[in-house]
């Protein structure tokens, strides 16, 4: 720790500037005008406090040396800074861009001021690692003959695949698309996290050994009992993608889609590549459910498109701005943060609930709120379409958190209904015909602490097997799988298996 009063000397804490809100919604590039490396990006560094107990190590599940590399981008030691943050980050680039910074909710300077930038700091580093050249593929010195399939190549799958390429293993990586990258390809908007990043990391993986392929769906071109036979192991990283649905009256009217079948069409033709669903926001009124990441995602799309309007409706209420006393420090608190796209425009409304799907402007006054559940009567318009929603106020009550307030109902237009309310577990419809695998309770894939199912050589990890959850979850989960595949692939060679290790005690990493 270089200056140990830096904390006390810069008080203030600088955020990147973000491009005009009238020039970004005309294109899909990031929506920063200015990159991570800035004349204050080694002052913001030096209010790090290099804590005695540094909580923010304990709130990044990547377990990522934050003190260290935070005092190297004091000294502007790119190289030494680059070295310290891969040896427990496969790939920073990505987490520094859309990971939401559990370690800044943890930050000790953030009991009284604002947290240090840490993910600033991160991307800094990597972006600075690829300009500087630090950055290079790492082969294994020696091979194995022990070969691994990875079928998903979201974060995942992708950080299984480069710990056990380093470690010697042939590994080929599936996946059902036409290009890499999972959810951070085809569900992330460009204009967060721009694809050219998802490829140049491939070019390395690709150097180091790591083979891909694409348009491949297991269980349908390869079946999942003769991928099995093929390879010594199997990693299964498919994400968690069935959607939760919605199933209230006028639910079957055309124009209502899940946010996963628009998201990927928008970012195809960012690329030039042919829609698969082909659905658009252009000159429609758009109502986004749920008022998450993806929502908003949904909604800095919808106004690139150049949706007439676009409401999100959040069930929930508005979250506070300032930490509330039932989500004290160090632990993560859901406050109030107003994403980019919020930035540039529709509307959020907050505690309102969807009563139905509205097909014709006739129609809108006979659908009330008790008569909701049957909505007898309810027609479409001649083509079927969608063409309004109606929803109601709720509030706490006695009747649960959500009660419903009468004489708040009303209809808003929409012409475009998205559906981003969760997602329930992972298909595993042609896994479990075709290699069964135990299911927990929740449908996602059942794995003991190391990653193992219950199908001899096949492991899970990342959503499939936690359930939806954070960019840095997956990566890290992928390294922690990765070990544990390694290990039970050394086993293989002996008599004895070893000793089971949990997951948790085991470190998220192989040799570089």
């Amino acid at each position: 720790m270089g200056d140990p009063r830096g904390f006390l000397k810069v008080r203030t804490r600088r955020e990147l500037a973000e491009r005009p809100i009238e020039e970004r919604i005309k294109d899909w590039f990031d929506v920063h005008a200015e990159s991570g490396l800035q004349p204050w990006t080694r002052e913001q560094a030096a209010r790090c406090m290099d804590c005695g107990t540094p909580f923010c190590m304990t709130g990044c599940p990547l377990g990522n040396v934050i003190p260290e590399w935070n005092d190297l981008v004091r000294q502007g030691k790119w190289e030494d800074a680059y070295n310290r943050l891969s040896q427990t980050s496969s790939f920073p680039e990505f987490t520094g861009r859309i990971c939401p910074a559990l370690c800044e909710q943890a930050c000790v300077l953030g009991i009284h001021q604002p947290p240090t930038m840490i993910k600033n700091d991160e991307v800094t580093i990597i972006d600075q690692a690829w300009e500087l050249g630090y950055v290079k593929p790492l082969p294994p010195q020696r091979l194995t003959d022990q070969t691994v399939a990875v079928v998903g190549s979201g974060p995942a799958g992708l950080a299984v695949a480069q710990q056990l390429t380093r470690a010697g293993h042939t590994v080929v990586v599936y996946e059902k698309d036409d290009a890499l990258g999972g959810l951070m390809r085809y569900g992330i908007p460009n204009f967060k996290l721009e694809k050219g990043l998802i490829d140049r990391r491939i070019e390395q993986m690709e150097a180091e050994g790591t083979r891909f392929r694409t348009n491949v769906e297991i269980g349908k071109d390869i079946s999942w009992d003769e991928l099995r036979d093929r390879y010594d192991a199997v990693v299964v990283a498919i994400g968690s993608r069935v959607p939760r649905d919605m199933k209230i009256p006028g639910r079957e009217l055309d124009g209502i889609h899940f946010a996963l079948d628009f998201l990927p069409d928008a970012t195809r033709r960012v690329f030039g590549v042919k829609p698969v669903n082909d659905i658009t926001a252009k000159d429609k009124h758009v109502v986004v459910i749920g008022g998450g990441d993806t929502g908003s995602d949904c909604l800095g799309t919808s106004i690139r498109q150049g949706a007439k309007s676009v409401t999100v409706l959040q069930i929930m209420p508005k979250e506070p701005t300032s930490r509330p006393d039932n989500q004290p420090w160090p632990t993560f608190a859901r406050l109030y943060q107003k994403t980019t796209s919020m930035a540039e425009g529709g509307e959020y409304l907050y505690n309102t609930d969807s009563v139905n799907f509205v097909g014709s402007e006739e129609e809108q006054s006979k659908v009330t709120i008790e008569d909701s559940a049957t909505a007898e009567g309810f027609v479409a318009d001649e083509r079927g379409h969608v063409t309004g929603l109606k929803i109601v106020n709720v509030a706490p009550g006695e009747n649960g958190p959500f009660t419903r307030q009468p004489g708040t109902e009303r209809v808003i237009p929409a012409d475009l209904v998205l559906i981003s309310v969760g997602f329930l577990h992972p298909d595993t419809t042609t896994l479990v015909d075709q290699l069964p695998v135990e299911l927990d309770k929740r449908g996602n894939i059942a794995r003991n602490d190391n990653f193992a199912t219950s199908q001899d050589g096949v492991f899970v990890c990342g959503d499939a097997g936690r359930g939806q959850s954070l960019v840095v979850w997956a990566i890290a989960e992928g390294r922690s799988c990765a070990a544990a595949v390694d290990e039970y692939l050394s086993s293989e060679k002996t008599s004895e298996l070893p000793a089971p290790i949990k997951a948790s005690d085991r470190p998220m990493m192989l040799p570089r």
